[in-house]
């Protein structure tokens, strides 16, 4: 049936329509405010308006009906009008009305209605799939930032509620595996008796959903979060018997939770798809937030197993140092002669004690040494220096040691002497490592050659085992390679050299023994000098063990700034800041000319590289933080600004990082 509104003061004209449309249900008024509360309440099909009406002003009535949904015929008489009346008009029909021509008229309006109305929804079907599918694309992205699962629940929700306005939902999930949530997100408060209501159908999903529940849930152990929206109004019972859909978080067979929707508004196949696709979004994020936060607990357990193993370590050091320093200086004071006279067979048992003593000791210097390293807490005392004296000085300490073999130590120097940046005292213990093992494993009346020499980092060779060590190396180094010609080691056991408590099995290193830990510190002390340390070897011909120290220069001297400053502040607890400023020379030559500007500290810890046209300043802040980065950045770009006659129009690119991992970058002008 179809419905009319007609809108005259003419009886003849509501008589005919009515005679003409008999089956079909005509409403006649000539109320403006009448009319529109037909057209909300009755929806009315076909809007008629009599031409001739005189006691309503036709212009702004037009325009407004049609706003609605609804054909808008207007019945022409005696009375002109203009575009203003007839632009809002849909058909037209002549007085006298002829009957046969008002029903086609009609009939050809009723069908274009439909038309419209089908494409109109068709239309707004295609703008809700276009904008669940603009959901479905920026939940997909938030998604993939986040690795906090609460955090990806949210989203999940967020998006479910965007694209399909559901009034009710609940979401179980697991934040440990003893701590169940259940988080309902609603537009109204929920009653207390919903609420157990809720729990108890969650309760019973999810053990209808797993054969095999890993941990049983119950009503007093379930934790509840409420989302609420508006606490005018409250649901009850009544909201379970809205349409719903269900739909469990899982990957493969890995268990994550469900959440579940309630709307007034049935949902459409659409509606479904939708909601499936966002819950499985989650599933993939969500199990690398599993990954995730077991990795860091696992972390944090090796962390504190470290930790404690390394304190053991100290502690356990330092009490023995303090008894075996006077057992040794009871010895002394035996071998003295002060406490009384000594037999032959009693001196040669102080003297084995002795060496015993002094065995022992390295070897806890060895422990604490590598417990320092591990933990950032070695200090080091980086100068310029020549690496002669050095290999001089363990030279001449170890012949003595060596001549018990009856073996020679001989150094060849480089032809080319070079400074480099270093510590003298842990070069010495890394050469002295180096030599006493090759006095420790090597046969009688032998000898052992040192020598040192300038190299590229691409002239470099050695085993593969090794290369992850050596590739990255670039530049020039002095290499000092410590030979032997004793026992050798397989090739296949070099990769293992320098691994902690390692020895390579065989009869004479099982004779002599050792901590095991003396080239693993070698190989730590060669990092923190941003060097590297290797070795190569063949059974019964001997080994050569090689390191590489930078060849100074301003950049290798402030890597090892910047390298000993991140340590300690590492250690203490701090930050430490490398900022880098790039501009044109004379910028960056006003800008270290300026007073209060840059502190001392950092310019003394800094390094100038010019390349081409620009300029680049980079500098370590100790204590240096996000806030003071932007400080300084600010007080830079406003000295340039003020400026402009100093500095001209430049564009100053300036990054920072902080304790090596980069933060941000940004470039202004």
């Amino acid at each position: 049936m179809t419905k009319f509104l007609l809108i005259s003061e003419d009886g003849e004209k509501e008589k005919l329509i009515k005679e003409v449309f008999s089956s079909d249900e005509v409403i006649t008024t000539v109320d403006e405010m009448t009319v529109f509360d037909i057209l909300k309440v009755e929806e009315p099909d076909i809007v008629m308006i009599d031409g001739d009406i005189k006691s309503l002003d036709l212009k702004p009535l037009c325009r407004k009906v049609k706003q609605y949904p609804v054909v808008i015929l207007l019945i022409l008489g005696e009375i002109e009008h203009n575009k203003d009346v007839t632009h809002n008009v849909n058909l037209f029909i002549k007085t006298p009305i002829d009957k046969k021509l008002l029903s086609a008229t009609v009939d050809s309006a009723l069908k274009t209605r439909q038309s419209l109305l089908k494409m109109a929804r068709s239309n707004q079907e295609l703008a809700r799939s276009l904008y669940q599918l603009n959901v479905l694309y920026n939940t997909s992205s938030q998604l993939a930032g986040s690795l906090d699962k609460d955090k990806l629940l949210k989203i999940m929700i967020e998006g479910i509620e965007k694209s399909l306005n559901f009034e009710l939902s609940c979401t179980l999930m697991f934040r440990s595996e003893r701590e169940p949530v259940l988080i309902i997100n609603s537009l109204h408060k929920v009653s207390d008796r919903l609420l157990e209501a809720l729990k108890l159908r969650a309760i019973l999903s999810y053990k209808s959903l797993l054969s095999d529940p890993p941990f049983d849930i119950k009503i007093g152990n379930l934790k509840i979060e409420k989302n609420i929206k508006h606490n005018i109004d409250e649901y009850d019972f009544s909201v379970l018997r809205y349409d719903n859909m269900f739909a469990p978080i899982m990957l493969n067979d890995e268990f994550f939770g469900f959440t579940e929707i309630y709307r007034e508004k049935p949902f459409t196949t659409e509606d479904a798809t939708c909601f499936q696709t966002l819950v499985q979004q989650v599933a993939i994020p969500l199990q690398s937030a599993s990954f995730t936060q077991e990795l860091k607990a696992t972390n944090r357990k090796l962390q504190k197993l470290e930790r404690l193993k390394s304190e053991f370590i100290s502690i356990v050091s330092h009490e023995l140092r303090t008894p075996l320093t006077a057992i040794k200086n009871a010895m002394d004071i035996i071998l003295s002669g002060k406490a009384g006279e000594m037999t032959e067979n009693i001196e040669k048992f102080v003297l084995m004690g002795k060496r015993n003593a002094t065995r022992l000791s390295g070897i806890i210097n060895d422990l604490l040494d590598i417990s320092k390293i591990e933990a950032g807490k070695m200090d080091f005392k980086f100068e310029l220096i020549h690496i002669e004296p050095v290999i001089e000085y363990v030279k001449n300490n170890l012949s003595e040691v060596a001549k018990e073999k009856d073996l020679t130590i001989k150094y060849e120097p480089s032809e080319e002497s070079v400074e480099i940046y270093a510590d003298s005292n842990r070069l010495e213990q890394v050469l002295t490592n180096l030599v006493s093992n090759a006095i420790k494993f090597t046969p009688t009346a032998g000898q052992i050659e040192i020598t040192s020499r300038v190299v590229n980092a691409r002239e470099l060779q050695y085993d593969h085992c090794f290369e992850e060590d050596i590739k990255n190396l670039q530049g020039n180094y002095l290499q000092v390679c410590v030979e032997d010609h004793g026992i050798g080691i397989e090739r296949k056991d070099l990769n293992h050299v320098f691994d902690k408590f390692a020895q390579i099995e065989n009869s004479l290193s099982r004779k002599v023994g050792g901590s095991g830990l003396g080239l693993p510190i070698a190989r730590q002390l060669m990092e923190s000098h941003n060097g590297a340390i290797w070795c190569d070897s063949e059974i019964n011909k001997g080994s050569r063990f090689y390191f590489v120290i930078p060849v100074a220069n301003d950049k290798s001297n402030f890597n090892m700034i910047k390298k000993q400053l991140i340590q300690k502040a590492r250690s203490s607890g701090t930050t430490a800041a490398i900022i880098k400023i790039k501009s044109a020379d004379e910028v960056i030559d006003n800008l270290m000319k300026e007073e209060n500007l840059l502190n001392k500290t950092y310019m003394s810890n800094s390094l100038i590289e010019r390349d081409g046209g620009l300029t680049t300043l980079s500098m370590v802040v100790m204590d240096g933080d996000k806030p003071s980065c932007e400080f300084l950045k600010k007080k830079i770009d406003t000295l340039t600004a003020q400026n402009e006659n100093r500095y001209g129009k430049c564009d100053i690119i300036f990054s920072y990082e902080i304790e090596g991992e980069v933060h941000e970058k940004d470039s202004y002008s």
